[in-house]
């Protein structure tokens, strides 16, 4: 079986390719589309991965922005920060988002003069990041050259791309038709408790991709969709006119890791945002949403949890290669020596035909 992909110049699973000349000499290119917490996972392990198998890499994360806003005069941007962190080591792993040993005396004041929203606390060190983001984008730097600058102190072993220099904010129309709120208000003070009719990504339309992004994709030897939520993360991405154009055209291999589990969100309520675009909660549903690019679709290859393998004769009739393996993310080394994590970042590269060239730096 074979990734079925538009391009003939595509990478194959099970037909591993013969690297040679400057190909071998020059580092491994790795695209992700990422949102928050489970994609900073991925991402992390990915780049372990590689680092652990000695295989020269670039690595190149393509992040939501629709979960921006403002808050308290700042500019807040809640997934390029936890990806920021979260491969720089400085995440609260416990909660997935924010600083480690944070103390939280700043929100305590402003709260105080009655500023800000008592349920999305900012931390003190968080905040010096959100000022330091603020007084360079009032500067006149685009966000991507800022995300840049900010990433520069932390060396996350990634080069970082907001998904587009213009704002795009994620908001939710209420199906109780109380209003319309913010994505982060919807998804934190309401935990998606109310249904939501449908979501709305403000400026969307007018945003173009930032600088690096479409190269980034257009030349990769792999896109990667981590297990990020496929609405409001992955689908707000894709949202930004130019992006699934690039997918859809790249002779690079697409592969998804399906955030589903035995019909769950491994974290969050992706079930709540799924279910406002009719689209069931399960490992299948999400890989035909996706759609196959030999179907003018976007992946080619989809991996599932065991629990899910009944899918995978579904999803390749229609187009889409998939496994099944253990998809929950977790330290835990294994008898091949790698985390869960690692060990789920290295078969997306193998579904994607490239097993046997971070296999051969080993």
């Amino acid at each position: 079986m074979t990734l079925s992909t538009p391009r003939t110049d595509a990478v194959r699973p099970g037909d591993a390719p013969t690297v040679t000349g400057a190909d071998a000499a020059r580092p491994l290119r790795v695209t992700l589309l990422a949102g928050g917490v489970g994609g900073a996972r991925f991402t992390r392990g990915l780049r372990d991965l590689l680092r652990r198998r000695d295989v020269p890499a670039e690595l190149t994360v393509v992040v939501n922005t629709g979960d921006d806003m403002w808050l308290d005069g700042l500019r807040v941007c809640p997934d390029l920060d936890t990806v920021m962190y979260t491969l720089s080591g400085v995440v609260h792993e416990e909660q997935g988002w924010g600083r480690r040993e944070e103390t939280t005396r700043v929100s305590a004041e402003l709260h105080a003069y009655g500023l800000g929203w008592p349920w999305f606390t900012l931390g003190d060190l968080d905040i010096a990041t959100h000022v330091a983001r603020t007084e360079l984008l009032r500067r006149g730097l685009p966000l991507s050259e800022v995300t840049a600058r900010l990433a520069g102190r932390w060396e996350p072993g990634a080069r970082l791309l907001p998904m587009s220099d213009q704002s795009v904010e994620t908001h939710v129309e209420l199906a109780d038709g109380s209003g319309t709120v913010h994505f982060e208000e919807w998804w934190v003070r309401l935990r998606a408790g109310v249904p939501a009719r449908r979501f709305v990504q403000v400026g969307v339309e007018d945003a173009v991709p930032a600088p690096g992004v479409l190269d980034a994709i257009a030349g990769a030897d792999v896109v990667l969709l981590p297990p990020s939520n496929p609405v409001v993360s992955v689908g707000t991405i894709l949202g930004v006119p130019g992006i699934r154009d690039a997918l859809r055209a790249t002779a690079a291999p697409v592969v998804g890791v399906a955030p589903i589990v035995g019909g769950a969100p491994v974290r969050g309520m992706a079930d709540a945002c799924l279910t406002t675009i009719g689209v069931e909660t399960t490992a299948l549903a999400v890989g035909e949403h996706y759609g196959a690019r030999s179907a003018d679709g976007l992946l080619d290859g989809w991996l599932v949890d065991t629990a899910d393998a009944d899918a995978v004769p579904a999803l390749a009739a229609a187009g889409i290669e998939a496994r099944a393996l253990p998809l929950l993310m977790g330290d835990a080394v294994g008898e091949d020596g790698l985390t869960a994590t690692e060990a789920i970042a290295a078969a997306a590269l193998d579904l994607a035909g490239l097993g046997a060239r971070v296999a051969s730096a080993s």
